[in-house]
Order: structure tokens, then C-alpha cells, then sequence
């Protein structure tokens, strides 16, 4: 009994002295690469902030089908903000169009109306509309939602467009 005990215990210390050196051989080499361990704490860091940030958003990316059942059924407003030229060449059908420049002043006055209805913020691929649902968000718009993917992915879906 006494044997197994010493031989349990010894494997306990080994185990540990073992993880110490793995513990200050992980510093040393942290030390000695500056610059390969910031890359990393940074890409971690980004890592996380991508599985945080639409968690803890107020605004919610919706693909194509739940925009459609938003717009259906709740009646949603669908608010595109690409340009005039990129707005007359194709827009999704009684989409409003905000101007670039009343985005970026984040003049809402069009939609003030709205600010209770569910609002589908559109824009070419859908990156630049995560900023305007923000800052609509913000303005105390209570339902905005992002269209993944923005007018491409509508059309490469095969849904109707407006001209």
C-alpha cells in the first residue's frame, strides 16, 4: 500500500516538474520572439472579438431568406445606402435609399417614422452596413438588421430587383 502511494505521489511531483518546465520554457520562448507572441496574442485577441461582438451588438445580421419573411410579415423597411448610380442600376423592391452623405452625418429624418419597425439596412456586400445599423442603433432605432452578403448576395440568389 505505502508503495503505491510513494508511486502516486511520485508521479504527481514528476507530472508537476514537468509542467514547470514546459511553463518556463513557454516564457522563455515568449521573451525571445517578441514579435511572434504579440502576433499571436493579437490574432486571439481577434479571434475572440469576432465571436463577442455579435453577441453583445443591438443590430443583427439576417441572410436572404430571414429578410424575406422580415419584410413579409413584420413589414420591414429595407433602407439601402449605396450610391444613387449603384441604386438605380438595381435596388430590392420599396427599399428606401439613404444617400451616402446623410450616412455618414447619420441623418435618420427619413425614417423617423420607422423607428419601431423593423429595418433591413442594405448596401453593396454588406460590410458597410454594419456601421449605419450601428449608428441607426444608436439614433434609438429599435429593430435594425444587417442583410448578409448586401445587394450581391440578394441578386446571386436570384431574388427580384427593382430598377
Amino acid at each position: 500500500m505505502r508503495f503505491l502511494y510513494n508511486s502516486a505521489l511520485y508521479t504527481y511531483f514528476n507530472i508537476i516538474e514537468r509542467q514547470c518546465f514546459m511553463d518556463s520554457t513557454l516564457l522563455e520562448f515568449a521573451k525571445d520572439q517578441l514579435l511572434l507572441t504579440g502576433i499571436w496574442v493579437a490574432l486571439v485577441v481577434m479571434l475572440v472579438d469576432s465571436f463577442i461582438s455579435p453577441l453583445l451588438s443591438k443590430t443583427k445580421r439576417v441572410n436572404n431568406h430571414e429578410a424575406t419573411l422580415l419584410i413579409n410579415k413584420e413589414d420591414a423597411i429595407v433602407l439601402d445606402i449605396r450610391a444613387a448610380k449603384d441604386y438605380k442600376t438595381g435596388h430590392i423592391i420599396d427599399s428606401k435609399q439613404l444617400k451616402p452623405e446623410e450616412v455618414r452625418e447619420g441623418n435618420f429624418s427619413k425614417l423617423e417614422k420607422h423607428k419601431d419597425q423593423p429595418i433591413i439596412v442594405v448596401c453593396a456586400m454588406g460590410n458597410l452596413a454594419a456601421g449605419t445599423a450601428t449608428k441607426m442603433a444608436k439614433a434609438g432605432f429599435s429593430k435594425v438588421y444587417v442583410l448578409s452578403g448586401g445587394i450581391n448576395a440578394w441578386q446571386g440568389a436570384s431574388l427580384p430587383l427593382s430598377k
